[in-house]
């Protein structure tokens, strides 16, 4: 077959060509059965010729005209002739003509006309023996069916003939079909089996040779082509994974020295101590000769040096404070960036310090929070250094780590600091509110006391030196309770134990007995509220201690849903609508002040008479 062929055409073709055989095969073989069976027809109408010759010739009398039952049987013979000779193919019937058969078939029909014309005219004398003439007919008539017997023998011949060659064209046409899908499918199966063992052996050069344009060709071309690629990634696959490997330890340790800066700036607590290792890290990681950092002011007017490391003293001496674009250190924010720049003096006669110090590169690496230059940092090398894109992005992003931990060192300062002033005003506050009253009225008093001495007012003298006793008194215990809030502690979870340690205090101070009542189990309160929530139960424990006379005094605390706390107790009570003015008052707003700074309310509850309660709601 035509080797550019595919293979659905070998096949369809191959397919064709034994079904067009099958076919024609076939074919003649039922074109001579229905010769067969047209001849065995003609054979039995021959024989009826015999049968009504017979009939006709007993029919007949010896000295009389023929009755009429003779000349129908006469008719039937006519018709059986013309049948034999014409045929019938719907039957099928026909005789297989020959020479012998046709010379037969003419005699008879000769010596029918004869025989007719003697047994159907009339006569006057005796009529010749009508069966001696039938039985010499007959023997005509048995020649001309000898004759066709004769051609049908020689068809059912050539039947068994077509029969043998079919059963050599099934046999031959299934080893046709064989060597056919072996050497269009088995064979190139085989080639492409083989070959794929071997590569999978290891053996890359292995090619299968193209024999042909079909399907199985090109699969050998594909398998050529990628055996070749395999081949090609193969021998250079030692070299990418060296390349790969030394990528990727490249990457880890990106990732390590990333890493390590991250925990060491997260761990500084000190702007010298975060600079100075920073500036070690950074030079060890670049591998610099020396590094600096550099801090800038708000307006990028001057760089001031904050650290270094392995940097000269001359250098430091001569860089500690530098204007942007003095010298290559220093970078205005409009054009800030990491840049490699190679260190060279215009004048040989007035050489950088750097250059002095025999350095060849600077390695300006720009430190940005926010779009916002913060400073930068320098490394110093004594080689010729290029940049690649991923030293560019270590050191942007080390970079980046500084500023946001400098930052966040700002941040925690200024934290501190407002948290210091907070606690400065508290006190303020409470100095002013509590203990600053009552000196002023102790300042009265010393006045008052004055006058009355001056007087020489012995009763007047008695009386305001008994209230500057109660003054200094009430004056050094509310300095003690002050301590005492200032000092107190909650637990990180439970804040049950700070409130036990209360009211034992409480228990101290004034003799009176005070319950603790905890229902429920809620989610703890963070440590800045517990601090709040103490101080607010301790101004109103100090208030019953001041004011109520009480005998009794119940510390309630429900944690659930919500925390809510309760200072009730039985004692004198005073109108919650109109609180007199003085201590009671002063600390009633000490307490509203704390409970909105942790989002809480106070209610008040009281009424002459009726003891007070305190609730805290958070």
């Amino acid at each position: 077959m035509n080797n550019r062929w595919s293979l659905t055409t070998k096949l369809v073709a191959t397919g064709i060509t034994f079904l067009v055989l099958a076919l024609l095969s076939i074919g003649l073989t039922l074109w001579v059965s229905w010769n067969l069976e047209g001849g065995a027809a003609a054979v039995n109408e021959a024989g009826r010729l015999r049968m009504m010759t017979y009939r006709m010739a007993l029919a007949l009398p010896e000295q009389s005209a023929p009755p009429p039952g003779a000349f129908l049987l006469a008719e039937q013979f006519d018709a059986s002739l013309q049948l034999l000779h014409s045929g019938d193919p719907s039957r099928p019937l026909f005789v297989p003509w020959s020479e012998s058969s046709r010379t037969h078939f003419e005699t008879v029909r000769t010596d029918w006309r004869n025989l007719r014309a003697d047994w159907f005219a009339p006569v006057q004398g005796p009529r010749t023996k009508p069966l001696l003439r039938a039985d010499a007919f007959v023997a005509e008539v048995d020649g001309f069916v000898a004759a066709i017997e004769h051609e049908l023998a020689r068809w059912t011949a050539i039947l068994h003939l077509f029969q043998l060659a079919m059963m050599a064209l099934a046999i031959a046409s299934a080893v046709a079909l064989l060597y056919t899908g072996y050497l269009l499918v088995l064979n190139p199966l085989a080639r492409l089996r083989r070959g794929l063992a071997a590569v999978q052996q290891g053996d890359l050069a292995t090619r299968i040779e193209v024999e042909s344009g079909d399907e199985f060709g090109q699969m050998a071309g594909v398998f050529n082509e990628m055996a070749q690629t395999l081949q090609s990634l193969y021998d250079g696959l030692e070299e990418r994974v060296r390349d790969k490997t030394r990528s990727l330890e490249a990457k880890r340790q990106r990732l390590a020295d990333l890493y390590e800066v991250s925990a060491f700036l997260a761990g500084a607590t000190q702007l010298d101590e975060l600079a100075g290792g920073f500036a070690r890290l950074v030079r060890r990681i670049a591998g610099a000769d020396a590094a600096a950092v550099r801090w800038s002011d708000e307006a990028n007017r001057r760089y001031v040096l904050l650290a270094s490391d392995n940097m000269p003293d001359e250098l430091q001496a001569e860089g500690r404070c530098l204007s942007p674009g003095a010298c290559h250190c220093g970078q205005p924010s409009a054009h800030a960036r990491t840049r490699a720049i190679p260190i060279v003096s215009h004048s040989p006669a007035r050489k950088m310090v750097c250059e002095r110090a025999g350095y060849n590169t600077l390695v300006s690496v720009p430190v940005k929070l926010h779009d916002q230059l913060m400073g930068e940092v320098d490394l110093f090398y004594r080689a010729s250094v290029t940049l690649s894109p991923e030293d560019r992005d270590l050191l942007d992003t080390l970079a980046n780590h500084l500023a946001g931990a400098m930052e966040s060192l700002r941040a925690s300062a200024l934290e501190r600091e407002g948290a210091v002033a907070g606690e400065r005003g508290l006190i303020a506050r409470e100095l002013h509110d509590s203990i600053a009253q009552s000196l002023a009225f102790l300042k009265i008093q010393v006045q008052l006391l004055r006058d009355a001495v001056r007087s020489k007012d012995e009763r007047a003298t008695a009386r305001i030196i008994d209230e500057l006793d109660t003054g200094v008194r009430e004056s050094y215990a509310d300095v003690r309770e002050l301590l005492v809030h200032f000092r107190t502690r909650t637990a990180e979870e439970d804040i049950e134990p700070a409130l036990a340690t209360t009211l034992n205090k409480f228990r101290h101070q004034t003799g009176l007995p005070a319950e603790l009542e905890m229902e429920g189990h809620g989610v703890a309160l963070a440590p800045d509220v517990q601090v709040q929530v103490l101080h607010i139960l301790q101004e109103a424990l100090s208030n019953v201690r001041k004011h109520a006379k009480a005998q009794h005094v119940v510390l309630k605390v429900d944690t659930a849903p919500n925390w809510r706390f309760e200072v009730r107790d039985d004692g004198v009570g005073f109108d919650a609508a109109r609180p007199a003015p003085g201590e009671t008052h002063v600390g009633l707003r000490i307490m509203q002040e704390r409970a909105l700074r942790i989002g809480a309310r106070v209610h008040v509850d009281s009424a002459p008479g009726r003891g007070c309660s305190v609730v805290l709601e958070t």
